[in-house]
């Protein structure tokens, strides 16, 4: 049994350990960041998500003073960058900046080295990208619009086909989560990402796709595919006579690619929010969102319990699309 003075000097120690670290810790949250930070993408340079996390990157080190340095990780679905961050170290020099994928991949793989709902630090939802039902010349002329292709698969029962960029991409759940809406069907025919897919949709080989808007507005603008609607709750600023799918043919529907960016999960709250506040400051640019808004992309602000919130409700809606869709995890 301890002496009561020893008890007593113990708590003291204690007491003046705490209040000596406190304020070391508070320092080194404030002077964040004092280098540059890694933001890590599982997508490859080029792509449209590398390019806008690009933008975000350069405003940043704008904004906080320090580079922040793109480093694209590619392999397994997003997985190997996903658990490079989630094990790198919690001091907010380690960022993942991913889209919706990641509230997919529970779905897809058995295994994963991280949870996507516990191993990080929701930060912010810097962009979002709609996404795009379009038509080929494989379905008759007359079908212009998403009631159209709804009668047209309602009369044609799985005859039919989409392509999609692979087994659970979003835009073979999308799909599938309007097929499953409406009572349709259709087959399905995946590639390894939707260039290919857009290419045979122009060539006829399959009949509609959804595609990223950013991706699919060229087409679209040159009239080689036709538009029938937008995945997202209201219409696209850049193709504003395009309607929803929700106000045509399916109420309530929303497939929309979101960018987030993440931290790991044990990261000081200061510096989550620092962080956040700076991505907000950078959307917040009527320069930058012009840019982005001409290429389908809507930049907007959030916080880190929005974020938190939304994953969280992706990870179930995804994963309850794929057991419907029957895609077996891996």
């Amino acid at each position: 049994m301890l002496h009561p003075d020893r008890r007593h000097l113990l708590a003291t120690l204690g007491a003046l350990t705490t209040a000596a670290l406190a304020p070391w810790a508070a320092h080194a949250q404030a002077a964040w960041p004092a280098k540059p930070i890694r933001l890590v993408l599982p997508y490859a340079a080029g792509g449209p998500t590398d390019v806008v996390a690009r933008a975000m990157a350069a405003r940043l080190g704008e904004v906080l003073g320090q580079q922040f340095i793109v480093e694209n990780r590619l392999g397994a679905g997003g997985n190997i960058a996903s658990e490079f961050v989630a094990k790198a170290p919690a001091d907010g020099y380690t960022a993942l900046y991913h889209s919706s994928g990641i509230a997919v991949t529970p779905a897809l793989y058995k295994k994963m080295g991280y949870d996507p709902a516990k191993d990080f630090a929701p930060v912010a939802l810097p962009a979002s990208i709609p996404a795009i039902f379009v038509a080929g010349p494989a379905l008759p002329a007359e079908v212009t619009t998403m009631a159209q292709l709804v009668q047209y698969l309602k009369a044609h029962p799985g005859q039919a086909s989409y392509g999609s960029g692979g087994i659970g991409n979003i835009t073979h759940l999308g799909v599938e989560l309007l097929l499953q809406g409406t009572g349709t069907t259709a087959v399905h025919v995946p590639y390894k990402g939707t260039a290919p897919a857009m290419t045979d949709l122009i060539g006829g080989r399959i009949h509609f796709m959804l595609d990223a808007l950013s991706s699919a507005l060229p087409f679209v603008r040159d009239q080689r595919v036709r538009a029938l609607a937008v995945t997202s709750t209201e219409r696209a600023a850049v193709l504003p006579q395009v309607p929803t799918v929700a106000e045509t043919v399916l109420k309530g529907f929303s497939a929309t690619t979101w960018h987030g960016v993440l931290l790991p999960a044990a990261t000081p709250a200061p510096v989550v929010q620092r962080l956040s506040e700076a991505i907000n400051q950078v959307v917040a640019d009527p320069a930058l969102r012009q840019q982005f808004a001409a290429q389908g992309v809507v930049l907007h602000a959030s916080t880190p319990a929005q974020f938190d919130a939304l994953l969280r409700t992706e990870i179930t809606r995804w994963t309850t699309a794929a057991r419907n869709a029957g895609v077996q995890p891996e």
